[in-house]
């Protein structure tokens, strides 16, 4: 196994360069998420740019100019940038090539998004999984990262193994550290399958919270089962699998399991990785998609939080979850309009506790009532 190196996590600034690339691509909506990302990863959005691309630079995607007006941003600026984010997934050499360009470490979306999770795993296979996913996302990428002249760095965000730990860039041993990290999932993977078996042999029934990430997921599972288990306002807060017992009233109850978030073009290093935690989606009996309904801005016809629900159904049908579904709207003391409720759907506050006996109520009627 590489040898780990601890580092403390310190903010840095950057830039942040949004791509708008296919028809339906909403530059605030992919504005608003990766500086959302960022802020995930403990990074100071200094500024953002847009590039509307649709003959792309094969050495860098976006154009010359674009390139040009970022330089320039980095050298006049009064703050230190150091890192440029694109969202959009990038090859080792377009992320090199960038590099060179701003003389600062240049990090994609993909890349963003597995350092978010390396920060937010905590139980022993989570970490695993994470790391593995780094490795899958660092060895196509290997000989430019190296060639970078150690503008990637050899710390910060990109660089931030689970528990804040140094990624090796040695080939031979990622190769090697990527078979034991295989062979320690696949006996893990083993074990959870039995405890899986024990869990489906169990006369409750299963429901699987899910959703697009933070919308509220693991605070409604507080709420329902009187815990305090961790959570943030930030994405992918929780990554660990979390199962409780839930009392549902007259000596009903079930077993309430809460799974990791879901976002748009999730890195498939990740999907592969945490399949174990949407297998609980796939098991369950009801799935309670939980909604940020707050999030009511129109985009392209569609309130966003219509966006994402589509988002979480189109990735919950490729499972084969359940269509049992309760779509629970939460953070409704943030509306400012009244909101629809259809009859499939709770509106709900985990803040002020709003609609928490009514979604209680429609659990036990789906589960229990004939």
């Amino acid at each position: 196994m590489a040898k780990l190196f601890d580092l403390k996590q310190q903010q840095e600034n950057a830039i942040i360069v949004v791509v708008c690339s296919k028809k339906g691509d909403n530059i605030d909506r992919k504005t608003e998420e990766t500086n959302r990302l960022a802020f995930s990863a403990n990074l100071n959005v200094v500024q953002n740019f847009y590039q509307i691309v649709k003959d792309f630079n094969k050495g860098t995607v976006i154009g010359s100019g674009k390139i040009e007006e970022i330089k320039k941003y980095i050298d006049e600026c009064e703050d230190v940038i150091d890192v440029v984010i694109v969202d959009y997934p990038l090859t080792g050499s377009q992320m090199k090539n960038l590099a060179d360009q701003f003389k600062v470490k240049v990090l994609d979306r993909v890349g963003l998004i597995i350092d978010i999770f390396a920060g937010g795993a905590k139980s022993r296979e989570a970490k695993l999984q994470v790391k593995l996913a780094q490795d899958m996302y660092v060895l196509p990428r290997l000989s430019q990262l190296q060639g970078t002249s150690g503008r990637f760095g050899g710390a910060g965000v990109g660089m931030r193994g689970p528990g804040e730990t140094k990624l090796e860039l040695n080939r031979r041993i990622i190769e090697k550290e990527m078979e034991q990290l295989k062979t320690q999932i696949s006996k893990i993977k083993e074990q959870r399958q039995q405890s899986r078996k024990e869990r489906l042999k169990s006369p409750l029934p299963k429901i699987a919270l899910v959703g697009y990430t933070n919308s509220g997921k693991t605070s409604l599972l507080n709420l329902l089962v009187r815990e305090n288990i961790y959570a943030d306002d930030k994405y992918f807060a929780t990554l660990d699998t979390t199962t409780r017992k839930l009392f549902l009233g007259d000596g009903q109850y079930a077993i309430l399991t809460d799974t990791v978030g879901f976002i748009s073009d999730l890195p498939h290093q990740l999907v592969d990785a945490f399949s174990s935690t949407l297998e609980e989606a796939t098991d369950a009996d009801l799935l309670l998609h939980v909604v940020d309904c707050s999030l009511d801005k129109n985009i392209d016809g569609k309130k966003e939080y219509e966006v994402n629900m589509q988002v979480t159904n189109e990735l919950l049908d490729k499972l084969g979850a359940t269509q049992n579904r309760i779509v629970v709207l939460n953070k409704a003391d943030k509306l400012s309009k009244p909101q629809l409720v259809k009859e499939n759907e709770v509106l709900i506050s985990t803040k002020t506790k709003r609609g928490i006996d009514a979604l209680l109520s429609k659990i036990k009627n789906n589960l229990f009532e004939e």
